[in-house]
């Protein structure tokens, strides 16, 4: 059985690593994203790098618009996963 935390309960130990593997993702598009915005809004303090700071923030932009969509695509890929007692086993 995967490391149960007071707040997580998976089913399986698979369970555990796929959401954990999702969450690792996550955490990188995040990152990526404040990034993005943190080198984009520095670029923006000459007119010789606002074209460059312009793209961080439309990359930026783009990873926050990626985060719900692999929220959906974990939730997804968690409902497959075969439990415990889930019949099929006939």
């Amino acid at each position: 059985m995967a490391k149960n935390h007071n707040w997580m309960n998976f089913k399986t130990e698979q369970h555990g690593k796929v959401y954990h593997g999702y969450q690792r993702l996550y955490d990188g598009i995040d990152a990526s994203a404040a990034i993005a915005f943190i080198v984009g809004s520095a670029l923006f303090f000459s007119e010789a790098t606002m074209v460059a700071g312009t793209w961080l923030f439309l990359f930026g932009s783009v990873f926050f618009g990626v985060r719900p969509v692999v929220h959906l695509v974990r939730d997804f890929h968690m409902a497959r996963l075969p439990t415990p007692g889930a019949g099929g086993d006939d």
